[in-house]
């Protein structure tokens, strides 16, 4: 039962074409596991196993009936929703208690593709409240714990959608990515995850105006991951920041041998983890065995991308959306939503505007390194990940030695938000001694998906694959 929780995307695609495995039984598989493992890690909010359930045996009849036209790309596959996406009928929370009653009339682009291609949504995935933090921990839906050691968190904002694949409860799942919020949970649980360029996923108002948000999937493989691009990605009627033109992953790309990689260990200024750092130096190895030219680059950026970062945040919806509430429901909200309201109370025009002014002068710099480069790489995170109790407002939290935020300083993740129109995939790059398993990520000049897919599968054969018997936590 655990190795049918545990095929990829793409194997139980295969399956339910040659007759050897019923969509029926899959997602029995899933809810199976879920009744064993969701007490431990808590990563779904609503579950609908039952209109699955009805669902799968109509994708059954379809696999039976012979005809191939009648498939659709995704049919039958059990995908966990993250509750900050619309679907419609079914309530969407945003991690939020104020909204517990939230019931969406329509669904978002993404997700409307994803059942349109034969999708079955089985369910809601936690996220943090208005998906603010890195941390999983709510007043509404409790504290999401990782797969692979339940003392640690299993990062955010698409904490539950990373648990729900790392725990085998789902062939699919999809985030959003305002600050890293796809790649930090993909790192942490030992995932792919995928931060599109902006605009080449479709997605809903109002996040689909802010330059720095996206949406995109989490997987257990790459070739999954190119799976959701390959239905989600396109220009759609709702979506006016939706680019034109779609862009197709491949089966199969030609070898990497002669890309030239740049790369940084801590973007010049964020303090590294050990493991991390080891973790990370061995999949720069990888890459080099398989004939890439692996460079080390500076790139000249302070901390003053975080401060920028973080006055964009501000001023935008994610940021001014807690201090809408706060006056009439702060006893509702969670420690760092009330401090997310505070600090967007205190921003000045003058602080959104001279993010813009770092912004520029961040890509100026990346552009420079990329006029001579492929790919950069860089850690997805500075630490495995946090303590699933971990304050988030803790003046004392260090890395590797060095004072840390909790919130931002443990990620390298947002300064790719702020150049939201380069790709950007966390892949793993090993485990720690806790358990807890440590990503890279793989950047790509503007628009150009096609490299970092290209390289990221490379990787993906070099070392085997994620999630055999040797990889899945032990639940």
């Amino acid at each position: 039962m655990t190795d049918l929780c545990y095929l990829s995307a793409t194997q139980a695609l295969d399956l339910f074409k040659a007759r050897k495995l019923s969509p029926v039984e899959l997602l029995s598989a899933y809810i199976s596991r879920a009744e064993a493992v969701e007490p431990a890690i808590n990563a779904f909010t609503d579950t609908y196993f039952d209109e699955a359930m009805a669902e799968a045996k109509a994708a059954e009849q379809r696999y039976m009936s012979g005809d191939a036209q009648a498939l659709r790309p995704l049919e039958g596959l059990p995908v966990a929703v993250k509750d900050a996406q619309r679907v419609a009928g079914k309530r969407t929370t945003y991690g939020s208690a104020i909204l517990a009653d939230n019931v969406d009339d329509h669904s978002d682009p993404m997700i409307e593709r994803l059942q349109g291609a034969g999708a079955i949504v089985h369910a809601r995935t936690t996220t943090p409240e208005f998906c603010l933090s890195s941390s999983c921990n709510t007043k509404l839906w409790g504290r999401t714990l990782n797969p692979f050691n339940t003392q640690y968190g299993p990062g955010g904002s698409s904490g539950g959608s990373a648990a729900s694949l790392a725990a085998g409860t789902s062939a699919l799942a999809t985030g959003t990515d305002i600050g890293g919020s796809i790649r930090i949970p993909a790192s942490c649980c030992g995932l792919v995850g995928y931060k599109p360029p902006k605009g080449r996923n479709p997605d809903g108002p109002p996040a689909n105006f802010d330059p720095y948000n996206h949406c995109g999937p989490l997987a257990r493989s790459v070739a999954d991951a190119a799976l959701v691009q390959n239905v989600v990605s396109g220009r759609h009627p709702r979506d006016h920041s939706s680019l034109r033109d779609k862009v197709h992953i491949p089966d199969a790309f030609a070898p990497v041998r002669g890309m030239r990689i740049a790369w940084s260990m801590d973007l010049g200024y964020m303090p590294i983890d050990r493991e991390v750092r080891a973790a990370t130096l061995t999949a720069l190895e990888v890459f080099r065995s398989l004939g890439c030219i692996v460079e080390e680059v500076d790139l000249g950026w302070t901390a003053e991308c975080d401060r920028a970062a973080l006055a964009w945040y501000n001023a935008m919806h994610f940021g001014r959306q807690p201090l809408w509430y706060l006056k009439d429901n702060e006893a509702r909200m969670t420690d760092y939503a009330v401090a997310a309201a505070q600090a967007a109370s205190r921003l000045s025009p003058d602080d959104v505007a001279r993010s813009w002014e770092t912004q520029n002068a961040m890509y100026q710099d990346f552009a420079t390194v990329m006029e001579t480069h492929d790919l950069f790489i860089c850690p997805t995170n500075s630490l495995p990940a946090l303590r699933a109790d971990q304050d988030m407002a803790d003046p004392d939290f260090t890395i590797d030695g060095q004072k840390a935020d909790p919130e931002y300083g443990w990620i390298l993740t947002h300064h790719f938000n702020m150049l939201h129109n380069c790709p950007v995939m966390s892949v793993p790059s090993g485990r720690a001694a806790n358990g807890v398993p440590m990503g890279i990520q793989l950047v790509g000049p503007t628009f150009d998906d096609l490299t970092v897919f290209q390289a990221a599968s490379a990787y993906e054969h070099a070392v085997g694959g994620w999630f055999g018997p040797d990889w899945r936590p032990a639940l």
